[in-house]
Parts: structure tokens; C-alpha cells; sequence
């Protein structure tokens, strides 16, 4: 979720979707079909911030979908310091080789930096109505997160309300919380005591999957 790492990510995301685009068109030359995209739009905890990207979460879900003998690619679409609205701003580029799935995982950084409930959630909904006009049919799966109570109790409490709100008026899965069994737990967060370890981030790969496994089948 700390930004200062920003433009290295950029970067990294860039070589990723040109390689991601050269697989492709490897794919398309040998007469393959390619496999169905599931496409994790996300923050530094889906970018897998301060581990390697195979102990990031998105990768262990690859290994989950690979081992239910599941033909669909896993994107790790995360990005360092990104909001909603930054979300909004990037989606159609996350969406832009298609996909089955799309899991929303970002509001943690608005809520750490204390952008409205309301806003968070207009653009909560605005990604996925846009998400839908990019690719009709979609399945959407939107990730809970909460605040603590440090951030006011009135705020905590509006902020983790809207993430089923959004998924319920929506027609969007529900993951109720990304950090489940994570989140405050000292032995399962670095140094920071905002992104998890290798070991955290295989809790949160399970929390997702109990989800996405039923999308999936």
C-alpha cells in the first residue's frame, strides 16, 4: 500500500503485459486457444509487496487453479499505492486482453488515507459497471476490507459496510474480507504491519479461493 515504490512497480507491470501479450500471440501462431483470464485488480497486497511475485497471492491462487486441473491463467494485475479510483482509471487496461473473472481488491488504501466511505464506493461501482461494458458476461468478485477502530469508529464501521453493500447491489461475489485471519496479526505481517508475509499471503490466497474456486467451476 506505500507508494514510494510506485514506478518500480509501473515498470514491472509494463514488462508484464508485454510479455503477457507475446504468450499470447505465441498462443494465437500455434493455433492454441488461450486460456480464460482471471484478472486480480488490485493494490501492494496483490502486487505482493516486499516478496517475490511467485509468494504473492495471485501466484498461489495460479497453483490452486493448476492443481484442480482448472485451464484459466491467473493476472496479477496489483498495483503499489492504488485506490479506487485509480482502479476505475486502469481497468479497461486490465481488461484489455479479456477475462472471465475480475476480482476487485483495492479500497484498503482509501480507507488508510481517509477518503469517504461514499467515494470509495461510487467507484467501487464504477469499475464494475465498467468492467461489464468492457467485457459483457463478466463475473465480478469484489474483496472486503476493514479499518481498525484507530481510524474512528464511525468510519470503520461505514467503510467495511460498503463492500457487501456494493457486491449485493451489484450481482458481484463477496469475498468479506481480503486479510481474514491476516490483518493485526504481527507473525503474519512485515515489519510495516500492513502487507503480509509469504505465510500471510497464503491465508489471503485461501480466502480468495473459497470464493473464486465456486466462479471458477
Amino acid at each position: 500500500m506505500i507508494s514510494f515504490r510506485l514506478f518500480f512497480v509501473c515498470c514491472a507491470l509494463a514488462l508484464s503485459g508485454c510479455a503477457l501479450s507475446s504468450a499470447e500471440a505465441a498462443d494465437t501462431t500455434s493455433g492454441e486457444t488461450p486460456s480464460p483470464r482471471v484478472v486480480i485488480l488490485g493494490d501492494s497486497i496483490t502486487a505482493g509487496y516486499g516478496l517475490s511475485p511467485d509468494e504473492a497471492y495471485p501466484a498461489i491462487l495460479q497453483e490452486k487453479v493448476d492443481a484442480a486441473h482448472l485451464n484459466y491463467q491467473i493476472i496479477n494485475a496489483g498495483l503499489s499505492g492504488d485506490t479506487t479510483a485509480g482502479g476505475l482509471r486502469r481497468v479497461d487496461w486490465a481488461l484489455s486482453a479479456g477475462a472471465q473473472v475480475l476480482v476487485i481488491a483495492l479500497g484498503g488504501n482509501d480507507g488508510l488515507r481517509g477518503i469517504p466511505a461514499k467515494t470509495t464506493e461510487e467507484n467501487l461501482t464504477g469499475i464494475i459497471q465498467k468492467a461489464r461494458a468492457k467485457v459483457p458476461g463478466l463475473t465480478v468478485i469484489v474483496a472486503g476490507m476493514q479499518m481498525p477502530a484507530s481510524m474512528g469508529a464511525d468510519f470503520a464501521r461505514d467503510f467495511g459496510a460498503l463492500f457487501p453493500r456494493v457486491a449485493a447491489e451489484n450481482g458481484a461475489l463477496l469475498v468479506p474480507y481480503l486479510l481474514k485471519d491476516v490483518g493485526g496479526i504481527e507473525k503474519l505481517n512485515q515489519p510495516d504491519f500492513i502487507h503480509p508475509t509469504a505465510e500471510g499471503q497464503r491465508i489471503v490466497a485461501e480466502n480468495v479461493w473459497t470464493i473464486l474456486r465456486g466462479a471458477l467451476k
